[in-house]
């Protein structure tokens, strides 16, 4: 059902509320709208046909509603981010098949669906053991490193998954091919931090250095202590 108000970008009286995040959008120009007094639509999820506006047919066959929209938008977003973020097409899958399981199929729209998508991420590749900082993963999104995190704890408890233990000598030696600094030093040198690095992370790990604290401030520590050997 549509709204009697107009939108407030292209004045169309096309304003529905969306399923998932319930705010009003524009299902002509998909605006959201400020204001919040939209009459509820009749019917539920199994109402008469109407409950997803149409916005325009091109033959039949091929009409194009608000849902299909908003589907099409999700899915276009989580694909700029998992490029953003380097991931493979099989990676990129597994994240949209854990996006499908959480949000049924419907996606979402709102400043809430990005973090949905950095948050199932972080967990398709720590559930690979691969090392992904959370302060790299909310850089690209734009959104708090804290907000992500509380993201990521509700993906883990609906999806109910049991993540590894962080792998800290994997987030060091990623930290090393991607620091810009290390680009400067030779191959020679690099090995020889790289390895001197591999063997103070387990040894922090052997004495239990890394409990209770954050990854990358140990993994950062641990970077500087040996640039300092190779300079020394």
């Amino acid at each position: 059902m549509e709204s009697s108000r107009s939108c407030k970008e292209c004045r169309r009286k096309s304003v529905v509320r969306d399923d998932i995040s319930g705010s009003l959008v524009c299902s002509s120009c998909g605006i959201f709208q400020e204001f919040d007094n939209f009459e509820a639509q009749i019917g539920g999820f199994n109402g008469p046909q109407g409950t997803f506006v149409r916005v325009g047919t091109a033959g039949s066959g091929s009409v194009y509603n608000y849902k299909e929209k908003k589907i099409f938008e999700a899915r276009k977003l989580i694909e700029e981010l998992m490029s953003k973020l380097g991931f493979s097409v099989s990676k990129s899958d597994e994240v949209k098949t854990m996006i499908d399981k959480i949000t049924e199929g419907e996606c979402g729209q709102g400043n809430w669906f990005p973090i949905l998508i950095g948050a199932c991420a972080y967990v398709a590749m720590r559930n690979d053991n691969r090392p992904l900082p959370i302060a790299e993963v909310a850089a690209v999104i734009d959104c708090d490193v804290h907000e992500l995190g509380r993201m990521i704890h509700k993906v883990v408890e609906f999806l109910d998954l049991k993540l590894p233990d962080l792998d800290v000598v994997s987030l060091f030696e990623r930290a090393m091919r991607t620091c810009s600094s290390f680009t400067r030093v030779s191959k020679e040198k690099a090995e020889r931090m790289r390895k001197q690095g591999i063997f103070v992370m387990q040894c922090a790990v052997k004495w239990f250095l890394t409990t209770g604290r954050r990854p990358p401030s140990v993994v950062a520590a641990v970077l500087v202590f040996s640039c300092k050997i190779e300079s020394g």
